[in-house]
């Protein structure tokens, strides 16, 4: 893995992940051990299925065309914080996900040879919720997510139809990943203390809450206290003055 031309040309780019080949490459590392499908056997493409390309299929051939890409409604992925290479703290804001959405199918000599093919290919992925991480060459900010799906939006007749080429059975892969949208930033310091000096705040005078009382002040008996029992009635202390 990582000798075609697909990683050549990925290494004359920045070193920063290069989101949709590296995805590319695991599903086309993981096909070709699950199934297996070696070099010698066939081929997995990701060249549209036009008419003029299938015209030059000779061999056993999965097409994984990539058609849609989109956000997917997933909450962005959060990263945990880093140590950069001056050892400082490093952080970024969380990483909105993408959708990929692939129209699988498959070309053999025979409509069969292919109705078989495009069975194995399709109960691989079904055993699969996540790309294997031993199958990228470069790790990513997240799992692989992969489902299958019926895409509403693009669907497969209208993607075949507009490739100019015959109606093949088909299904829609998606795989869903966090992009690389934001950089790597020092976080700044953690507050450990904080020094100052406490005034000292003025006194305020504390007014006595006023008992409650049964009548106008002065009046006998209206300073006893009051409570209000369980029944919500009130109640009276009256001291006991037999002593």
């Amino acid at each position: 893995m990582g000798t075609g031309p697909r990683a050549a040309h990925r290494a004359t780019r920045r070193e920063s992940v290069i989101l949709i080949p590296t995805v590319e490459d695991g599903l086309e590392s993981y096909l070709r051990s699950a199934l297996p499908l070696s070099r010698e056997i066939g081929d997995i493409s990701f060249e549209p299925p036009s008419s003029t390309w299938a015209a030059q299929v000779n061999r056993i051939t999965v097409s994984l065309f990539l058609y849609h890409v989109a956000r997917s409604p997933l909450p962005p992925r959060a990263s945990a914080p880093r140590t950069g290479t001056d050892g400082t703290v490093e952080r970024r804001a969380p990483l909105p996900m993408v959708q990929l959405s692939y129209l699988v199918s498959a070309w053999a000599g025979s409509t069969r040879d292919e109705h078989q093919l495009l069975g194995d290919v399709l109960t691989t992925l079904l055993a699969q919720q996540v790309l294997p991480a031993e199958h990228l060459e470069t790790p990513l900010s997240s799992s692989v997510q992969l489902t299958l799906a019926t895409d509403e939006l693009n669907r497969p007749r209208d993607v075949w139809s507009g490739l100019g080429g015959t109606l093949k059975a088909s299904f829609t892969l998606l795989a869903t990943v966090a992009a690389d949208a934001y950089p790597w930033e020092t976080a700044p310091p953690e507050i450990t203390s904080i020094d100052g000096n406490l005034g000292l705040m003025p006194r305020t005078p504390v007014t006595a809450a006023r008992r409650a009382s049964i009548g106008p002040v002065g009046r006998a008996g209206s300073d006893l206290p009051v409570r209000r029992g369980a029944d919500g009635v009130l109640h009276v202390a009256v001291p006991d003055d037999r002593s």
